[in-house]
């Protein structure tokens, strides 16, 4: 048996769903060297709407050990980086 993991919710003062993807995206770029934090588990809400979430990357296996980086339900084949086009 594992134990539980945790979950930080982090609220923000941005009111737009772009802007909080952006964010999101400063975060992992800056802080994705911290194995503690799955950002490829990523997901938005609205304040008043949390139990209503949405993905932020794919986060697929990649062969090998990576994971695709990419925008959730892009299109195309998976990848390790953001390039290519996203929905």
């Amino acid at each position: 048996m594992t134990a539980p993991r945790w979950i930080i919710h982090l609220p923000t003062t941005l009111t737009s769903r772009d802007g909080v993807i952006i964010l999101a995206v400063a975060l992992r770029d800056s802080l994705g060297h911290v194995t503690a934090i799955d950002f490829g588990e990523t997901t938005l809400s609205e304040e008043d709407r949390q139990f209503l979430r949405t993905r932020v990357w794919c986060d697929a296996r990649l062969d090998g050990d990576g994971r695709c980086r990419r925008r959730d339900e892009h299109d195309g084949p998976c990848g390790p980086t953001e390039d290519g086009p996203t929905r």
